[in-house]
């Protein structure tokens, strides 16, 4: 089917994604017999996460369906606070390493000055030392970024209050069983339960979820 033919298709998405989730949709329509099913649903408010695929059951039963494509998708997301928390204790030691480079690039460029060099360019030490600055300044700087985004939804008991059944759809033998994060099911792209989600005791989920539920004629 041709690309813009895809219904609720978005850019960021490959076919191999694109795929699944209308899997997920078939599974949550036709065995979880969910009528009202979205893609891309925020949950926990306007600031909250976006989970690929959601849909309310029977007796309001809500599903949240992640969608991992590949093994390093699914890595992203599946840490714990612990991970954040070692993450997190590495950026002094980032800040450190600019900060000792930094004072040895001014003083670099003091020496080559009293050195009569007119271009401090031109001189080996100085442009040894630019470069170990912008080289610790960049890794600061990709870390701090890799903090602001890094992912503990898998294991986050905050995310895991906001649906009854939490489950990865994956291409099939894309996992195994014992690789799943605690508190969630398995499915494939065939699409059937691999491994079934337990159903939490979540009171008024439904009221995270604002759903517009895709027509079902429109299924590639």
């Amino acid at each position: 089917m041709p690309e813009s033919k895809r219904p609720f298709h978005r850019a960021s998405d490959n076919l191999t994604t694109y795929r699944l989730k209308w899997a997920a949709w078939e599974w949550l329509y036709s065995e979880a017999n969910c009528r009202a099913i979205g893609f891309e649903v925020r949950l926990e408010g306007p600031g909250g996460r976006v989970v690929d695929v959601v849909g309310v059951g029977p007796d309001n039963r809500v599903y949240a369906v992640e969608v991992k494509a590949s093994r390093g998708d699914k890595s992203r997301d599946d840490n714990d606070s612990t991970d954040l928390k070692r993450l997190t204790a590495e950026t002094p030691v980032m800040e450190e390493a600019v900060h000792l480079s930094a004072g040895i690039l001014e003083a670099a460029a003091r020496y080559a000055t009293s050195s009569g060099v007119e271009e401090l360019e031109t001189d080996p030490a100085y442009r040894q030392a630019l470069a170990d600055h912008d080289r610790r300044t960049k890794k600061r700087d990709n870390h701090a970024k890799r903090v602001s985004s890094f992912s503990t939804k898998f294991r986050d008991p905050g995310f895991l209050r906001t649906a009854h059944c939490h489950y990865l759809m994956t291409p099939s033998g894309l996992m195994r069983r014992d690789e799943l994060p605690p508190f969630w099911g398995l499915l494939d792209d065939t699409p059937q339960v691999l491994v079934e989600a337990p159903v939490k005791q979540v009171s008024d989920a439904t009221t995270h979820v604002l759903l517009i539920s895709p027509d079902p004629t429109h299924l590639p």
